[in-house]
Parts: C-alpha cells; sequence; structure tokens
C-alpha cells in the first residue's frame, strides 16, 4: 500500500502547482506515481523531474540504449514499477525481446549489436560493482564519446533514484499489473 496518496491539483500551494503543471504539461503529459513524494519538495521535484525529461527523452543515445541501461537498473533495482512502465518502450524502440527476457531473468543476454553489449556491460557493472572497468569505460567513450558515457552514467543514477522512491514510498503499480519481480516485503 502507498506511503503517499496521489496529488490533487486543486489542493497543492503554488510552488507545488508549478511543478506539477511542469509535469503535466512537457513531454510526459501526466502525473506519474513518481513524483508525488517529490512534490512535497516543489524545487527538488522541479529539478528531478527535469534531469528524468532529459536523460529519459534528449540524450546523444539512440531510445533502445537508454532504454536497456533503464533495464538493466530496473532489473537490479527490482523496481516492479519500473520494469512495467520501461518494458514496454524498449520493445517499442527496437531492443530485442530475448534481451529483454533475459534482462529480466537476470541472466547475460547474447547481443547482436556491440553497442547494446557496452551499455549492458557498463551498465551491470556500475550497478553490481560500484566501478566500471577499464575496458568497459573505454568501449563505451569509444562507441558513445566522453558525452554520451556521462549521459549513461547519469541515466543510471537517475534511475536509481526513481527505483529508491519508488520503493521508499511504496508507490503502487498501475491496477492490475502483475508485480513482475514479486511484491515487496
Amino acid at each position: 500500500m502507498s506511503r503517499i496518496a496521489e496529488p490533487v491539483r486543486e489542493a497543492l500551494d503554488e510552488a507545488q502547482r508549478q511543478a506539477y503543471d511542469a509535469i503535466v504539461g512537457g513531454a510526459r503529459g501526466k502525473m506519474a506515481a513518481l513524483f508525488w513524494p517529490w512534490l512535497s519538495s516543489p524545487e527538488l521535484c522541479d529539478r528531478a523531474q527535469r534531469l528524468g525529461e532529459f536523460v529519459r527523452y534528449k540524450t546523444s543515445l539512440p531510445p533502445r540504449l537508454s532504454e536497456l541501461a533503464v533495464l538493466v537498473t530496473a532489473r537490479f533495482w527490482r523496481s516492479n514499477f519500473e520494469w512495467v512502465t520501461h518494458e514496454p518502450i524498449a520493445r517499442e524502440a527496437g531492443l530485442a525481446p530475448d534481451i529483454i527476457a533475459a534482462v529480466k531473468a537476470g541472466t547475460p543476454p547474447s547481443f547482436a549489436n556491440g553497442d547494446e553489449e557496452a551499455v549492458y556491460r557498463l551498465s551491470r557493472e556500475l550497478h553490481e560493482t560500484h566501478l566500471v572497468s577499464d575496458a568497459a569505460y573505454r568501449d563505451s567513450v569509444d562507441r558513445f564519446g566522453e558525452g554520451g558515457t556521462a549521459e549513461l552514467v547519469c541515466l543510471l543514477g537517475y534511475y536509481t533514484m526513481a527505483a529508491m522512491t519508488l520503493s521508499a514510498f511504496r508507490l503502487p503499480l498501475p491496477e492490475d499489473v502483475e508485480a513482475p519481480f514479486g511484491e515487496p516485503a
């Protein structure tokens, strides 16, 4: 059960309404549960949602690679909400179903594309060891440049922050959606 209620725009103060309107009026077009707790701190909400909008929609990485990184993060954190939100987006962006299934299962996928393997490797290393090997770093910079590698690392950090928020506040999955990683304790 959620620890925080869905915000009602009319009950928000002016700063909260501005943050709310920026989310609903932006690329997202709706008030996702992720933002509910952040609205209690309007400046945090505004800054976090703008970073999220950038890493989701405006990085130099193609959506297929960004969504792969999001799914690796969702799997690492066992974030049901992130997974059910981003798995269909990843499919639509062209990520192969067998890669999605392997990430969900926690097994290394077989990659036909080296760019996907580079994103997966850097993402897994950073989540699991809290470090990136020289080989994974070089591969990422060679493929995406320093800017693209920085964007990838920030995307991983943003979706880690999102997973933590979703977990801490026990934000709900959409109705009639099964939790892919089981119900949280």
